[in-house]
């Protein structure tokens, strides 16, 4: 994608915590302007901002471009079962996101890095496509290389306190070795999200 540069805070003010894009926080403080609210509101607008945010949402927590969002939307729905539901599971099972929900990185894009530089390996190969589909039985390990060890060891030791390997997936932190054991549930995605909100903003486009 072409990445965000611009300042984090302000995302995370308009769409909430998305501890894979930025693990800054805000201080969230309330005006009262009750006679803005009642004049602003309008059910049309309302619901067409509910699903654009929910977009919004999903495409910056996974540092995606719009088109590639839409990509996934549109292979999502042809899939047997629920669309918002394949949608998320296509996109955690990305490598990228494996990396990072391993507490490998900080963040998502921390995670792109690592994979860019050679640092990851899938099954004794070197991978260097955050976009890469991780499947059940597939091993994830680090280059054997002191910088790379180096790189991860630093991380796990930062972000120890705040991650914990998902039930589909085992990492050995000794070894730094992963294994991707099963498809990610429903109820292992921790992102606060109505994916079926995203399928809608989509229905009229795919």
């Amino acid at each position: 994608m072409v990445r965000y540069l611009g300042p984090h805070v302000k995302v995370i003010r308009k769409l909430g915590s998305l501890r894979a894009f930025t693990k800054k926080k805000i201080k969230r403080y309330f005006k009262l302007d009750t006679k803005k609210r009642k004049l602003s509101f309008n059910k049309k607008t309302s619901k067409y901002k509910i699903r654009l945010k929910e977009k919004q949402k999903l495409r910056f927590n996974f540092a995606i471009s719009e088109k590639q969002l839409f990509n996934y939307v549109k292979k999502a729905i042809k899939l047997k079962g629920s669309s918002g539901e394949n949608l998320l599971v296509a996109l955690e099972m990305r490598l990228d996101n494996i990396v990072y929900r391993l507490g490998l990185a900080p963040t998502i894009i921390s995670s792109r890095q690592l994979i860019n530089h050679g640092h990851i390996y899938v099954d004794g190969k070197v991978v260097n496509i955050p976009s890469f589909k991780c499947k059940p039985t597939n091993n994830i390990k680090i280059k054997d290389n002191l910088v790379s060890k180096r790189i991860i060891e630093k991380n796990i030791e930062l972000l120890d306190k705040y991650f914990r390997a998902p039930s589909h997936l085992y990492f050995n932190k000794k070894k730094l070795e992963a294994k991707v054991i099963n498809m990610v549930k429903r109820e292992d995605i921790k992102l606060i999200i109505n994916e079926l909100l995203i399928i809608e903003f989509y229905s009229r486009k795919v």
